[in-house]
């Protein structure tokens, strides 16, 4: 039976469990595990805070840009922003419910210390009341009982760690921090010194005293600096902002909480002044230990747009979920009538990879990457998934002018050119093209998509002709697409699976009680999952082996077996990949069956928009099985 909203006492106690962190002393380790981090952001950046109290990843000015704290991929290059006692000590953290704001509480042998972490998120007529700079962190140290020394640095180091800044104490509790004609700016309620081109400091935390740091960003002079005195205002605004925002999602079902988690991760991941959706904050956590497969995930995949504008319209946010289609309308005119896999959140084209060989990598994880070679790959499969992401926002209500029925017809015309040709596929494999059937079916679901829109609007299509493309792309599928033997549908013709191909039952290219869906559903269960946990492939990519299970591919498998009607197996892969979360219920691009640990960029949207898009068909399809009895 599927719980309610509210989490059952099984639940609570896995809760309970998951939020204690481990204890440390020193020293801490050079590396923490990618699933140890916590993230604040502002719609514009995103900082990833480890339960050891230390900021190592903050990019400026936006999502892709240098970063100024970059230990997670240098521990001795990178930079970082740490708040922590100097004693040993325990962890325990949490978001404050409905909100992004963090907080971590530290257990030492002398006392216990909270410290919360946010950037301002404040309305614009409330930015004009209170002022904030460009960009900036909060971070609030209040002390909960007896009396702990706390230690501080800031060792700021930009450009991929390759600068050293220059560090100017304008007062004892005021710093600025200098490179090229950028600047961060420090306030402190505490005198602190500096030291080798960062600023450090010891205090003591004793119960009920409270010091706050507020570390500001500017690109330019003249400066917003941080101002501490109204903080405990910015601080009541900021979690207003985000309970206002979470509070404006419809779904009332089992596992509220998880959803609203995801959600809210997602917003952090949305780039306000464009709407578009990364999929991750972060660059070159590697897929394996160790390994070459770390790629730069801090831009747009046009093909994540379908599933995250679906998840947002199911969870109420249409303003969210028509400001990425929008983007998507006004970012593909960039390059059209060819498209690009992934853009940058600002609609930019140019996204070239590069290897920093300066840099360790993660646990020793080379090359680290900027950029990302897969722009220039050709995805048939996205340009069918864009078509379904602007078919879902014109049923919701959004309209289309000329110029973007143009644009439609220009997808539908090179999906009709080109839909023979063999692409590099949905995981942008690096071994060559070939003919995936999962981009054959997308490419099938794009001009069935095409062909609702033009009932809406007088599109400039020729209907019939794109018909028969239609039906001779979806008797390719069938004809070449599914193997008898295997009694499922394959990654290539008559070779190996594929665990896209779950997503076929949402398609309706055939029934969803087809023995060919069913049979593809249990191949993948059989030969590529482990219990709840899926690969995406198991065939060669042109890369080392050595990769993690993919986790929306495991939702893509719950939402499957729920869709062919088998809502118990799906509910209980639902729950364990529950507990398969962060303690902050947050999720990375993979996880490693073998140690149950986080893999790849983090964290990872379109891994949260799967936890949604399965919470809520489960829901959906519990409620249609019981009313068919």
């Amino acid at each position: 039976m599927i719980p309610g909203a509210e989490p059952d006492a099984s639940q609570r106690r896995r809760q309970t469990r998951a939020s204690r962190g481990p204890a440390f002393s020193h020293p801490i380790p050079r590396y923490q595990p990618i699933g140890d981090y916590g993230v604040i952001g502002d719609g514009r950046s995103i900082a990833l805070v480890s339960s050891t109290g230390s900021v190592d990843w903050w990019c400026l000015p936006r999502f892709d840009g240098d970063p100024v704290f970059g230990r997670i991929l240098d521990a001795d290059l990178g930079g970082s922003f740490v708040i922590r006692p100097v004693d040993a000590f325990t962890t325990t953290r949490r978001y404050l419910q409905g909100t992004n704001v963090l907080e971590t509480e530290f257990t030492t042998a002398s006392g216990i210390v909270r410290v919360t972490d946010f950037m301002p998120a404040l309305t614009e007529s409330q930015k004009h009341e209170y002022p904030v700079p460009y960009r900036e962190i909060v971070r609030r140290i209040e002390g909960a009982s007896g009396r702990v020394h706390i230690e501080i640095r800031v060792d700021a180091r930009p450009g991929y760690g390759r600068t050293t800044p220059r560090v100017r104490q304008r007062r004892p509790t005021r710093f600025t921090i200098e490179w090229g004609n950028q600047a961060l700016h420090l306030a402190s309620s505490a005198p602190l010194g500096t030291d080798q081109g960062a600023v450090t400091g010891r205090i003591v935390v004793s119960a009920g005293e409270r010091f706050d740091l507020a570390l500001a960003y500017s690109p330019e002079a003249p400066a917003d600096l941080p101002v501490l005195d109204n903080l405990e205002v910015i601080q009541r605004l900021t979690e207003q902002f985000w309970r206002e925002w979470s509070s404006r999602c419809w779904y009332a079902g089992p596992y509220r909480d998880a959803v609203i988690r995801s959600a809210l991760a997602l917003k952090l991941l949305t780039y306000a002044p464009s709407g578009a959706v990364i999929a991750a904050p972060t660059t070159s956590l590697p897929e394996e230990i160790g390994g070459v497969r770390n790629w730069d995930y801090r831009y747009c995949w046009l093909r994540d747009a379908a599933f995250t504008i679906r998840a947002l319209l199911r969870l109420g946010y249409e303003r969210e979920a028509h400001a990425f289609a929008e983007w998507l309308l006004y970012t593909t005119r960039v390059t059209h009538p060819e498209f690009q896999a992934l853009y940058t959140a600002f609609g930019g084209a140019d996204i070239p990879e590069k290897i920093l060989p300066h840099l360790e990598g993660y646990r020793g994880s080379s090359p680290v990457r900027t950029g990302n070679a897969a722009a220039a790959q050709f995805q048939l499969d996205v340009y069918g998934e864009v078509i379904d992401a602007l078919t879902l926002y014109r049923r919701s209500g959004g309209t289309f002018d000329r110029d973007a029925r143009r644009l439609l017809r220009g997808m539908g015309r090179i999906v009709m050119e080109r839909w023979r040709e063999p692409d590099e596929g949905i995981w942008e494999v690096r071994s060559g093209r070939a003919q995936h059937v999962h981009s054959k079916v997308m490419a099938w679901l794009g001009l069935e998509r095409l062909l609702e829109l033009a009932t809406f609007d007088p599109l400039p299509i020729r209907v019939d002709e794109i018909r028969r493309t239609r039906d001779a792309i979806r008797a390719w599928v069938l004809d070449h697409g599914y193997d008898p033997r295997l009694g499922s549908f394959t990654r290539t013709p008559g070779h190996e699976l594929d665990a896209a191909l779950l997503r076929i039952p949402l398609t309706s290219l055939i029934d969803g009680t087809d023995p060919r869906i069913i049979g593809t559903v249990d191949a993948i269960r059989t030969h590529l999952a482990r219990g709840e946990l899926v690969y995406r492939y198991l065939g060669p990519d042109g890369l080392p082996p050595g990769e993690g299970a993919f986790v929306v591919c495991s939702f893509w498998l719950v939402e499957a077996l729920a869709h062919i009607g088998r809502v118990d197996a799906a509910l209980e892969y639902f729950e364990r990949l529950l507990d398969r979360r962060s303690d902050l219920g947050l999720l990375a691009e993979e996880i490693d069956p073998e140690t149950g640990e986080a893999r790849g960029n983090f964290p990872q949207a379109l891994s949260h928009v799967g936890l949604i898009n399965a919470a809520l068909t489960i829901a959906e399809r519990s409620r249609a099985a019981r009313h068919e009895r």
